[in-house]
């Protein structure tokens, strides 16, 4: 076992993180062979209590529609939502921010004005407007989230660089003559994967967190089911029918809270100087 996996595993907080991420992904995965009805469709009577019935374990909300079906749909829309929206803002951030830190001058005032020009506007807010101009769909949500997400990115991959450009190995790419953008690709940004990796991981929280907030409020995509629309949805009814809104939301907190620990063991393992000296 390599150094970092042990590092990753030796610490309970990450352990119990992947844990809990394994499980959810398995959800994800396995889960729709298992309960191939449609999320949508009408199984049982409105408002039946969780353990009740056998063919419906967790209930039913107020059209009669399976709770655990939904669960398990709505893990793959989440997960996908957060998994590529943070891909696409890493494909903007990442980029940026190495040109900004490794040509500095006016090249890097202007990156990051137009960086600084995002982060003025709350992010959430900025989203709902984005999702709302753009029609809600799961392409206009990750569209929005990316949008959202990648101005810290680009400023952390920005000091990062300005931190590695005067190194011994990059000057001496320099004296060989190699491009700005092989230097950057080839010698600069793999000795910042690190950072990337870790701010990356809590980004896909964050970004679940943000599409089941626009699922809450009616922007979500009106054709597929997720954790947030059935939170939203068992709202006005949460003293008649508390399950309806409780277990989507502990679906949400688990997975946010998995992908937290995972980002603090990661910090660990590929900082170890920093855990060391307690950050």
């Amino acid at each position: 076992m390599s150094p970092f996996w042990r590092k990753l595993l030796s610490n309970p907080a990450s352990l119990i993180g992947l844990v809990i991420m394994v499980a959810i992904l398995l959800i994800a995965i396995v889960g729709p062979l298992i309960y191939t009805n449609s999320p949508w469709r009408m199984v049982q009577r409105p408002f039946l209590a969780p353990f009740t019935v056998d063919s419906v374990r967790l209930g039913t909300d107020a059209l009669g529609r399976d709770i655990a079906t939904g669960l398990v749909h709505g893990a793959r829309v989440s997960l996908l939502v957060g998994l590529v929206s943070t891909l696409v803002a890493l494909a903007i951030g990442v980029p940026l921010g190495a040109i900004a830190g490794y040509l500095g001058g006016r090249v890097d005032d202007a990156l990051m004005r137009f960086t600084e020009f995002f982060q003025t506007v709350p992010s959430f807010a900025l989203a709902i407007v984005l999702v709302a101009v753009l029609q809600p769909s799961i392409y206009s949500i990750v569209t929005a989230i990316a949008i959202v997400s990648w101005p810290p990115v680009a400023r952390l991959v920005r000091g990062e660089v300005l931190s590695l450009r005067s190194r011994e190995y990059v000057q001496a790419a320099v004296v060989a003559g190699h491009t700005t953008s092989w230097i950057i690709w080839r010698e600069i940004l793999p000795n910042t994967l690190s950072p990337i990796i870790v701010l990356g991981s809590l980004m896909v929280a964050t970004a679940i967190l943000l599409e089941s907030s626009l699922s809450f409020l009616g922007l979500g995509d009106p054709d597929l089911m997720s954790w947030g629309y059935m939170v939203g949805a068992g709202r006005t009814v949460l003293r008649q029918a508390w399950w309806i809104t409780v277990f989507p939301g502990i679906a949400i907190l688990l997975t946010v809270l998995a992908l937290n620990l995972i980002g603090e063991g990661l910090n660990d393992a590929l900082n170890p100087r920093l855990a060391k000296e307690g950050r």
